[in-house]
């Protein structure tokens, strides 16, 4: 008899063959509607755009999508502020905030082309004052350590000093040599906005223009980003386009919140754009280094800015279809469910931006809103790339928001004991004229401790307009509340010598900086 075991088993690999290709064109049909997009992105998307803000108090949000060198979807959602009504539209105007990075990584690539300079120029070849924490360090770093993060100091360190601060650009980078780093050089990651700064201050000694002009001259101004521009100390209400930004942090409820005032770390953080201008620069990226028919920039730069210069994470997410992440020059990057992706997201007083790129696909994307305390525009983002890179449909939204809605409640009802404690406490019998005085840190510089009735109240003298108020809550506990609310409330201690204070810890929202500094009574 002929064994037929051979035969039956190559029929039954055919027929699951087939089977796949059938089931794999099924889920193409069944995700692909006829203009050749995702489903979910022609008939789903606005419906979860609008109940993803509503659940996470976004008043605003625009988002743009270019697919294939197309225009997919360009709108705008909800309002730009929550009392006019006005309402968010393509042109409407936000902070990128970190997003600015990738130009400042795009202006010194493109730079190093043209051999004006090195991305391995040291940076004392520029600033011969320039110093950091230790000689070997002060020595050796360049314009790439600067560019990549990887100075050793923990991410935001010495952030709280900058932002916002009354600090010009070269004082920031005078106070760097006081950042004492907790990891190796070169060998660890640690997000640095000084210095993306003074990476960015090589610009103007080899061009003999400021960032802001060389940015606008050489980036800005050949994309026809007409709307945007590099300063954000000239955004004010007055700006018609402008959204305004808001805050749920430490509330729950939208509170309006200054704009930032952060040129001194310009290269960094300060480019204000609209999403009909980022579509540009999307264009551009998926291009490689074209637009409107003109190669603007070799292909060459913009690859160099795509390099893994070190890595931020190799373990394979429990979220996402992620396994490694790295960081280029003022970008990250990974793998996702097969592809490569590049993307920054920003974050500015009571704005968050996401611009992410597959080249791959040709597939890119712009997302802006005017609420800092929400994980919406991180959702949006992943939702989106579901969509187009074939990934079972989660609702990203929903997976993120359990964990932010449980981290608020215990935000909040922490917030509430210690305003209860304020309460039972408000008829103390402290000498507060004792922790009065003038108090010093060596990093940030000087603040001032003043008695309001039966509270304390502190002026921080590195920033503008920096103030809080200390309440007793007991046990040799204060309440710290800023007057700008995106700092935060928090219980802190001053350190006391025989029953007097001879120094106070500030902490700020980690949002500012994460570790805590302490401040010597004079």
């Amino acid at each position: 008899m002929k064994n037929n075991s051979f035969e039956n088993t190559g029929h039954q690999k055919r027929a699951i063959a087939i089977n796949g290709l059938w089931a794999a064109l099924f889920f193409f049909i069944a995700t692909m509607n006829l203009s050749g997009q995702p489903v979910f992105i022609q008939d789903s998307l606005d419906a979860y755009i609008q109940r993803g803000m509503r659940q996470w108090k976004v008043p605003g949000l625009a988002l743009v999508i270019i697919k294939d060198g197309q225009i997919v979807k360009q709108q705008g959602y909800g309002v730009a502020d929550i009392v006019t009504k006005k309402p968010v539209n393509t042109k409407t105007l936000f902070f990128i905030a970190s997003n600015t990075k990738l130009f400042t990584g795009t202006a010194l690539s493109k730079l190093a082309y043209e051999k004006k300079l090195s991305l391995n120029d040291k940076i004392i070849k520029f600033y011969p004052w320039y110093k950091l924490y230790d000689e070997t360090m002060t020595r050796e770093v360049t314009l790439k350590d600067m560019l990549t993060h990887r100075i050793g100091t923990k991410t935001f360190q010495g952030d709280f000093t900058f932002w916002n601060s009354k600090l010009s650009r070269e004082e920031v980078m005078k106070k760097m040599k006081l950042l004492k780093p907790d990891q190796v050089f070169r060998d660890a990651y640690g997000y640095c906005n000084s210095c993306f700064l003074t990476a960015g201050m090589a610009i103007p000694k080899v061009t003999g223009k400021s960032w802001e002009t060389y940015i606008t001259d050489e980036i800005l101004t050949p994309l026809k980003m007409k709307a945007s521009f590099a300063s954000s100390n000239h955004v004010d209400k007055k700006l018609a386009a402008m959204a305004t930004p808001y805050t749920t942090s430490f509330t729950d409820t939208l509170k309006e919140v200054p704009y930032d005032r952060w040129d001194n770390l310009g290269p960094a953080a300060s480019i204000v754009s609209n999403v009909e201008d980022l579509s540009h620069w999307l264009t551009f990226q998926l291009d490689s280094g074209r637009y409107d028919g003109q190669q603007l920039m070799p292909w060459k730069v913009i690859q160099a800015t795509r390099d893994v210069q070190i890595s931020t994470g190799s373990r394979k997410s429990s979220l996402f279809p992620t396994h490694f992440t790295g960081y280029g020059l003022g970008i990250f990057t990974s793998d996702y469910n097969g592809r490569q992706i590049f993307w920054h997201t920003g974050g500015a007083a009571g704005m968050l931006s996401n611009v992410c790129f597959v080249p791959e696909e040709n597939l890119g994307m712009a997302i802006l809103s005017n609420n800092d305390n929400q994980n919406f525009f991180e959702s949006l983002r992943y939702q989106i790339l579901d969509a187009y890179l074939g990934v079972p449909y989660v609702n990203r939204s929903k997976q993120l928001f359990e964990n932010f809605r449980d981290e608020m409640d215990k935000q909040l009802a922490e917030i509430k004991s210690y305003c209860e404690r304020v309460r039972f406490n408000k008829d103390h019998k402290l000498n507060l004229k004792s922790y009065c005085g003038s108090y010093s840190n060596k990093l940030y510089g000087d603040l001032t401790i003043t008695q309001n009735g039966k509270h304390l109240e502190i002026i921080f003298h590195s920033h503008q307009n920096l103030r809080a108020a200390l309440s007793y809550m007991g046990n040799e506990e204060w309440l710290i509340s800023y007057h700008n609310i995106e700092y935060g409330l928090f219980p802190i201690r001053f350190k006391l010598e025989k029953g007097k204070p001879k120094s106070i810890s500030i902490k700020v929202n980690e949002y500012v900086e994460y570790d805590p500094y302490e401040f010597e009574k004079n």
